[in-house]
């Protein structure tokens, strides 16, 4: 009782026994995998990003997804473009790197990149990106 009451009020305590759980049973630790999204100006360069990251294993698997229109300010201006939509599944863990190596390879001068972390999903597919994607950190 006393050991549950010291999990419950010292959050990193939590997060380690979660992170234990999970290395014991298997199960998924929300959060360890995010979605991470980039707009590219074209489909060629959108391949050509996906393909160098899966290269440097900073990501599991991409989709590009089909032009989009994007409004948005750039130096006070409205700009009206159209972009291609990377969706990256990446270990939350490597965000950062995948954040730098972007900021080497991508044209934009400020390229639009963000994530959400995975909360749940089909454990089959959560055990896949483990297996397949980036095990190394």
């Amino acid at each position: 009782m006393i050991l549950t009451a010291s999990f419950l009020t010292y959050p990193m305590l939590w997060t380690l026994s979660l992170h234990l759980h999970s290395a014991v049973t298997g199960s998924y630790v929300s959060g360890t995998y995010s979605i991470v999204f980039v707009n590219c100006p074209n489909e060629q360069i959108a391949r050509d990003i996906a393909r160098a990251i899966l290269e440097k294993k900073l990501a599991a698997s991409v989709n590009i997804l089909p032009k989009t229109s994007t409004l948005h300010f750039w130096k006070g201006e409205i700009e009206e473009t159209t972009e291609i939509l990377l969706l990256i599944k990446t270990k939350t863990s490597k965000i950062h790197m995948l954040s730098s190596y972007m900021r080497l390879i991508h044209p934009f001068e400020i390229p639009e990149l963000f994530s959400v972390p995975m909360n749940q999903g089909d454990p089959h597919y959560l055990k896949w990106l483990k297996e397949e994607g980036m095990i190394e950190d």
